[in-house]
């Protein structure tokens, strides 16, 4: 590798990796400014895969940190890097020693265990994640992995049912309806029975406008809260709901954990 290369970081593990990259992650931020490239290799299951990892890492001069306790796999990984001269890093190797001694007992070596522990917790943060970074149209190019995504005007408890939604570990995402700006063609790429529209009538917006108006100073006479310019907006949020098919909720009156359950039922969930 030549001294102006970027370095390579490979993450292997028998799972899918996370607990690695969390703790590459901590490490990592003692080093902030030096670029690098991340590759992440999950499930590695085989010698054979092993080797073909470490090959790999060897060709293009990877440092590797690894989590694996498949007593096979693990001593392929301490092995055939010591062949190759890759660097290699046992992330959970001394942890395990240590524990053994403790318990006088050798570890279960099943791959997966705590993802499997941790499943609740983790989809939830992966979940929050993914919502915070898709509010509100952004990012339409990550629509695809939604497991739900909401459309409607403003004011309709979009962003807030999609956070409602990630606490329970549901990938949600929102997407305005607003006239005159195109629909994002990702979201008319979906499967339609992803997507759940939010109706509200009239009055109830105008109301949930004219408050949120005040609270930020915005003139009230302005188009945001005006009745017409509402009753436009609605118009077109239904009739773009109806024409491609979506499923609603009107969320006019309804407590945020009841538009969730009903948005929840709709999508099969």
């Amino acid at each position: 590798m030549t001294a102006d290369a970027i370095p390579t970081i490979y993450i292997v593990s028998d799972g899918r990796g996370d607990t690695c990259h969390q703790w590459l992650r901590a490490a990592l931020v003692q080093f902030m400014g030096h670029p690098f490239d991340l590759v992440r290799w999950s499930e590695i299951l085989t010698v054979a895969e092993v080797d073909r990892v470490v090959g790999e890492a060897a060709r293009c001069g990877a440092t590797i940190f690894f989590t694996m306790v498949g007593e096979d796999t693990r001593r392929a990984m301490v092995r055939r890097s010591q062949q190759l001269l890759v660097p290699a890093v046992d992330v959970l190797g001394p942890a395990f020693a240590a524990l053994n001694d403790l318990f006088n007992s050798a570890p279960s070596r099943t791959p997966g265990l705590f993802y499997a522990t941790e499943r609740e917790s983790l989809d939830r943060h992966a979940a929050i994640d993914y919502t915070l970074k898709h509010d509100d149209g952004q990012r339409p190019g990550g629509l695809d992995v939604a497991d739900i995504v909401l459309v409607g005007v403003s004011r309709s408890s979009k962003s807030s049912t999609c956070f409602y939604l990630a606490y329970q570990g549901v990938k949600a995402a929102n997407v305005p309806l607003v006239p005159d700006r195109p629909v994002p063609q990702q979201l008319l790429e979906i499967p339609r029975d992803k997507v759940v529209g939010l109706v509200m009538n009239v009055p109830r917006l105008v109301t949930l406008r004219e408050a949120r108006a005040a609270n930020l100073g915005y003139d009230c006479t302005r188009g945001y809260s005006d009745r017409r310019e509402v009753a436009r907006e609605v118009r077109y949020a239904n009739a773009l709901m109806q024409q491609h098919g979506w499923r609603t909720v009107n969320a006019s009156y309804l407590a945020i954990e009841e538009i969730a359950r009903e948005v929840m039922r709709l999508a099969g969930r």
